[in-house]
């Protein structure tokens, strides 16, 4: 099936693209949504999380606490890849899995890491969506109400806007209306339809 990444920094919004292009009837296949699922009560990967990084990291009633998961990746950043490994490979095969059910022209696979660590998922076009950086922080600092410090961080264990767009086949810019994001998203919307022909 042809495949579309989409990605693109924190807080550039890839899930209002996503969401328009879902209103086009396009199967959105998200990573991170997979992530919530490979690490559920019961799945192999909480399991592993568990014996990774300990007790510390599970609620009480037996699911991962990600507030503590991430203050842990915080304070210890070697820590990350432990995590990725165990992740990744299981988010990839739940993707696939899904993909392979679908029935469609083409799909979007959303992976806002896709060029530091996502590179697994194959690509017929990799879509980026962007913002300036300035911008991202502000977005951040509102919607998660997220510390400086901690937006800096964020904003460091991602690649560059430079390295994306030139990774980039096709580029939304998120800077304007809601108007334009919709229209710049029905452009490539009937461009995928014809190159998936």
């Amino acid at each position: 099936m042809f495949t579309v990444v989409m990605t693109g920094g924190i807080a550039s919004g890839k899930t209002s693209a996503s969401d328009l292009f879902a209103s086009h009837g396009v199967p959105i296949l998200d990573t991170d949504l997979a992530a919530r699922a490979v690490v559920e009560p019961g799945q192999p990967a909480l399991d592993e999380i568990k014996l990774t990084f300990g007790n510390d990291v599970i609620t009480a009633s037996g699911e991962l606490d990600r507030a503590a998961l991430r203050e842990v990746i915080f304070e210890q950043p070697e820590k990350r890849r432990d995590l990725e490994a165990i992740l990744h490979p299981k988010i990839r095969a739940h993707i696939n899995e899904r993909k392979n059910q679908l029935d469609a022209a083409y799909c979007i696979i959303v992976v806002p890491l896709y060029l530091e660590s996502g590179r697994g998922y194959e690509a017929d076009r990799i879509l980026v969506i962007d913002v300036p950086t300035d911008l991202q922080r502000e977005r951040l600092a509102k919607r998660d109400h997220t510390s400086p410090e901690q937006i800096e961080q964020i904003l460091k264990s991602q690649t560059t806007r430079e390295e994306r767009l030139s990774a980039a086949d096709d580029v939304i810019d998120n800077t304007a209306s809601p108007e334009s994001l919709a229209a710049r998203v029905a452009e490539l919307h009937q461009q995928y339809l014809s190159q998936a022909g």
